[in-house]
């Protein structure tokens, strides 16, 4: 994945909002560049993406993901 992906997959998302999680109940979504983390086996530089996970239901948070990973995989 690249950073095109990355805002394919982001953009593919409905019940993840953008943003950094505070506490709070919503399931959010971030892009990081993994480099400024540690290695994360070779993911290039812009591809990463934090999930914080809130109190939606599992399955539609799933379902979620599944579109946001298709939108990413549709290029």
């Amino acid at each position: 994945p690249d950073k095109a992906a990355r805002a394919r997959l982001i953009d593919g998302l409905a019940l993840f909002g953008i943003g950094y999680s505070w506490g709070g109940f919503e399931s959010l979504v971030i892009p990081f560049d993994p480099a400024t983390v540690r290695d994360f086996g070779g993911l290039p530089p812009g591809a990463g993406v934090r999930l914080s996970i809130g109190l939606e239901d599992p399955e539609d948070l799933i379902a979620d993901l599944a579109r946001g990973f298709a939108a990413m995989a549709a290029a």
